[in-house]
């Protein structure tokens, strides 16, 4: 029999594609108690909760775009979408969006983070796409690290990337090549 303290809880990272009963009640919390953290992948504050659901339950329903969960004990506690370029995009036909990244600070320390962009990429490479880019506060150090550890490669800055506290913040861009296409950055960080 273990110790007190020692319990250790079970995880998963899922591709969602229906919500499940309470799913979407839990995938709201999380991202509301991400938004209070500083990681609300756009929004300051968190929105009127049928704003939230609304938000969610349209995710699941445009073809472009993969849900991707964390789980703690079953519970919903983080996420990242794939979104592939519209059928119109040919010309970056190849590319996809890595968004909606975050981990609700009740669930971190768990290697979620590391899973859910690793769940991400390898949808990415079963669906054919080759280049993966995102973009990133400068404020969000633990996403920039594990975009980092990840491989991904800082090909950009942009000094007025989001409107935050009264002030502008800095904006990262990053990408990561899949496949091998030969592509690098010169003095990446």
């Amino acid at each position: 029999m273990g110790e007190p303290g020692d319990f250790e809880p079970q995880t998963a990272v899922e591709q969602l594609t229906e919500f499940s009963a309470g799913d979407l009640h839990d995938l709201c919390d999380a991202a509301e108690a991400a938004i209070l953290d500083g990681g609300g992948f756009g929004w300051l504050k968190p929105p009127p909760r049928h704003v939230m659901e609304t938000y969610w339950k349209g995710v699941l329903l445009v073809p472009e775009r993969e849900l991707h969960v964390a789980r703690v004990d079953g519970t919903i506690a983080g996420s990242a979408q794939l979104q592939r370029p519209p059928k119109n995009n040919e010309a970056q036909a190849l590319t996809g969006q890595l968004t909606t990244f975050f981990v609700a600070p009740w669930a971190r320390g768990h290697g979620l983070a590391q899973r859910l962009v690793e769940s991400v990429e390898a949808a990415a490479r079963a669906a054919d796409l080759r280049v993966l880019n995102l973009d990133v506060r400068e404020t969000q150090e633990a996403a920039i690290q594990v975009y980092k550890r990840r491989g991904y490669q800082r090909w950009g800055t942009h000094p007025h990337y989001a409107w935050v506290d009264g002030r502008w913040i800095t904006g990262y861009f990053y990408f990561k090549d899949l496949v091998g296409n030969g592509a690098t950055v010169p003095g990446d960080d």
